[in-house]
């Protein structure tokens, strides 16, 4: 596979379990059992109005994009860019649209004229605080650990290497979220998808993305969550209990380690995002990420079609991966495609 189908993969992947945990995302399993039958959600149900709409993970996955191509067009045409502070910019556009009461103080770009963004779909209490907050280098000035930092980080692993991944994935969870394993498994999810990109199996991706973990202080939290993780998904144990045991996914470390579990114990895309949503916790973000990381892994043709065709804003998340997935590696003067389109999308300031 080329980087271009695994960026949709991962672009994709993401956006469809997010859909999927978004019916359930504040059910308890043993509700979403007596709401949807024994096997619990399998399909797309209706949420915000209609099956397969995004929630707020999707949103800010989408305006990471945003952020990460236009400050690559500032730093390549300028000379300058920090990058957090694009990305940062970027999710003021969101807040824009979570908030139709808010002055915007940037409107610019493609991504924000898309109506079907301007719309709340659960948007943590967290990232809405801190990105009221003024810019702040070094980060937001809470304590949370939440996943709402982590879920929206893979894209950055679709766009640079491992390295350069980790420490900008922290950087940019760090933007909301203040706890080191609130930053620690975005850096993390950030690298899997970047060494997932490349061709790695995800067995091998986990080992190098722990490698660099653990060159991080306050590392044992994320490190403990990915060990248990791997080693529930080599044991017997059903896996409904072995996610009780992984926790609910509301912070960080749990959310990851619920999504490697899933990516690396069900026998197909669609079986292990079943299994990532019917749980007590956060669904929607637990899905989110292991489809991200099975799309980077495998590409979209494990993606049912069914959940492709009913995804909303499909047609605009293929055109985000697909520019991602251009510019990896390129200076702006190489870039070969349409750069006054690129341009018009992703303005470089």
């Amino acid at each position: 596979m080329d980087l271009t189908s695994r960026s949709r993969g991962c672009m994709l992947g993401g956006a469809v379990g997010d859909a999927l945990g978004a019916p359930v995302e504040f059910m308890s399993l043993e509700r979403i059992r007596a709401t949807f039958g024994a096997l619990g959600i399998v399909d797309f149900a209706p949420a915000y109005g209609k099956p397969g709409a995004i929630t707020d993970d999707t949103q800010m996955t989408l305006f990471t994009v945003e952020g990460v191509l236009r400050g690559w067009a500032r730093g390549s045409l300028k000379g300058i860019g920090n990058l957090p502070h694009m990305v940062w910019l970027a999710y003021q556009r969101w807040l824009t649209t979570q908030e139709e009461t808010r002055v915007p103080s940037d409107d610019t770009g493609w991504l924000i004229a898309q109506r079907d963004l301007h719309a709340a779909r659960a948007p943590g209490i967290t990232c809405l605080s801190a990105l009221r907050e003024p810019y702040r280098e070094g980060g937001a000035r809470n304590d949370s650990k939440g996943c709402g930092g982590v879920m929206r980080t893979a894209p950055i692993g679709v766009m640079h290497g491992a390295e350069h991944a980790f420490a900008f994935g922290i950087a940019c969870a760090a933007l909301t979220h203040g706890h080191p394993t609130g930053q620690l498994p975005a850096g993390m999810l950030a690298a899997i998808v970047a060494h997932l990109v490349t061709g790695q199996g995800l067995d091998a991706a986990l080992d190098r993305a722990c490698q660099q973990l653990v060159t991080f202080d306050d590392h044992a939290e994320t490190l403990a969550a990915v060990r248990l993780a791997r080693e529930l998904a080599a044991s017997t144990l059903p896996s409904d209990v072995a996610i009780r045991r992984l926790g609910q996914g509301w912070i960080a470390e749990e959310a990851l380690a619920i999504a490697i579990y899933c990516a690396l114990v069900a026998p197909s895309f669609e079986a292990a995002l079943v299994r990532a949503v019917n749980h007590d916790g956060d669904s929607d973000s637990t899905g989110s990420i292991a489809g991200q990381i099975l799309g980077a892994w495998h590409g979209p043709g494990v993606i049912p079609a069914r959940w492709l065709e009913a995804l909303e804003l499909r047609d605009v998340i293929t055109q985000l991966a697909d520019d991602l997935a251009g510019v990896r590696g390129l200076d702006f003067h190489a870039y070969g495609a349409d750069v006054e389109a690129f341009l018009e999308r992703y303005p470089p300031y």
